[in-house]
């Protein structure tokens, strides 16, 4: 083989028309993910971009959206008990899951109902 694989640049998620501001109250707001700013070429079929680490989430306009209720991003952070704070202080509902060894996480939907899920690995 010839190639090898590196990572992950972005993950998107879908989202109906006129979305930008409540993706930016929460992404950016809610969650502390800067705006990326999208290149000219892309403005034009609407949704925004947000830096995640070293990746970038896409939140893009679907034309018949329906969210997203198993197929879902999973985005590691340093303090899930923070973040957990903070989505519920926004009004956000946090759901468990189940345990998998050397990670704590939890799901939560994004205003759009897409399933996210936000994890933290933790030392055995």
């Amino acid at each position: 083989m010839s190639h090898r694989w590196i990572g992950l640049d972005h993950v998107q998620v879908a989202a109906p028309a006129g979305c930008e501001e409540e993706a930016r109250r929460f992404f950016r707001d809610v969650l502390g993910m800067p705006e990326v700013p999208k290149p000219e070429a892309l403005r034009r079929r609407g949704g925004v971009w947000f830096q995640c680490g070293s990746q970038t989430v896409h939140v893009g306009v679907e034309a018949s959206f329906a969210p997203a209720k198993k197929a879902h991003p999973a985005f590691l952070t340093s303090d899930l008990e923070a973040l957990r704070q903070r989505l519920e202080a926004a009004g956000v509902t946090v759901r468990e899951g189940d345990e998998i060894p050397g990670v704590k996480r939890f799901f939560a939907d994004d205003p759009f109902g897409n399933r996210l899920e936000f994890m933290e690995r933790i030392d055995s």
